[in-house]
């Protein structure tokens, strides 16, 4: 396998798990290069110093962001390394939700785009979003995007449909490469009960606008507090290695800090809005089941005639 792209741990409650990242896919495509068309020689392309008028090295060259027009801050690795987040050297579980797992697709998934029909293929455009939402189906297609082809799944999505490009097969690496040891572990009914008591503690629906990116929102102020002149912490990384650790221990306190948390969560004062929002998805439960007795309220006849709806997979 080759060299890890990232060290560092999961956090799943106070449990700390070392790992690593490894690219679990490759490119397969064909590659081109450059050439000169009088005498077809591959082209250069050459780091350019507009002040001294002549090439420069990459050597020479280092990261800078430009915080006034023309003004400049050169950032190092070591700022980079300065960004005061846990999650640049830990993976952070927030939230377990229910996932999919015979979709394959989901595994495979590489690129996502949206689709904009033609004023003239609009109507043919939503009749195809719409089978494919009633029907709950998706499009497995084929398609050349940047001198490549690529399999891809087409969903309804909002008001239009998306694009989701996949890898292929061979483009997936083995996991055999890895080194995941060869133990086998007998877990403790005790133990299976107190992680199940933590993910539950955890567990709710998956809401992406409830995220924003805090690393970007904190490497903007390290890099402003170097404008200023200020002093950066660094982040102490996660210790590697087989550290022995009560896991019991850390699973108890992992569950009474979840509930605590939630407890404190639900104490909070709800805003207009929030109450507003709550109103309307009670308005839009309360409809589904409606819709669900109505749907129960059919005959035999025509339980016998009509089409089983499949459950939706979804990433």
């Amino acid at each position: 396998m080759a060299r890890a792209m990232w060290k560092g741990a999961i956090q799943f409650g106070l449990v700390t798990i070392p790992v690593k990242l490894y690219l679990a896919t490759e490119s397969k495509g064909i590659s081109f290069n450059m050439l000169h068309k009088d005498d077809l020689s591959r082209i250069q392309m050459k780091v350019w110093c507009p002040v001294e008028d002549e090439p420069i090295s990459r050597s020479d060259t280092v990261k800078g962001f430009e915080y006034a027009p023309g003004e400049y801050v050169v950032v190092t690795d070591e700022d980079l390394e300065r960004v005061p987040l846990k999650t640049v050297r830990s993976i952070e579980i927030e939230l377990f939700t229910q996932a999919e797992r015979d979709d394959a697709a989901v595994r495979f998934v590489k690129s996502a785009y949206y689709l904009e029909p033609d004023k003239v293929g609009r109507k043919a455009f939503n009749l195809l979003k719409s089978v494919l939402l009633e029907d709950e189906l998706t499009a497995i297609c084929k398609v050349v995007i940047k001198d490549r082809e690529a399999l891809a799944a087409l969903d309804p999505f909002g008001d239009t449909m998306l694009l989701t490009t996949l890898h292929w097969p061979d483009e997936i690496r083995a996991t055999s490469e890895l080194d995941l040891g060869d133990e086998t572990y007998d877990f403790k009914p005790a133990e299976l009960a107190m992680a199940r008591q933590l993910v539950s503690a955890m567990t709710g629906e998956f809401d992406p606008a409830q995220y924003k990116d805090e690393y970007r929102e904190a490497l903007e102020a390290v890099i402003m507090a170097k404008v200023e002149g200020k002093e950066t912490v660094a982040v102490q990384a996660p210790e590697e290695g087989g550290k022995l650790i009560d896991l019991m221990a850390a699973l108890e306190a992992s569950v009474n800090a979840a509930k605590s948390a939630r407890e404190t969560d639900s104490k909070k004062p709800v805003s207009v809005s929030e109450a507003k929002e709550a109103k309307e998805r009670g308005k839009s439960a309360s409809g589904a089941a409606v819709s669900k007795k109505r749907a129960s309220a059919k005959t035999d006849d025509d339980e016998a005639t009509a089409k089983p709806a499949r459950k939706r997979k979804t990433a």
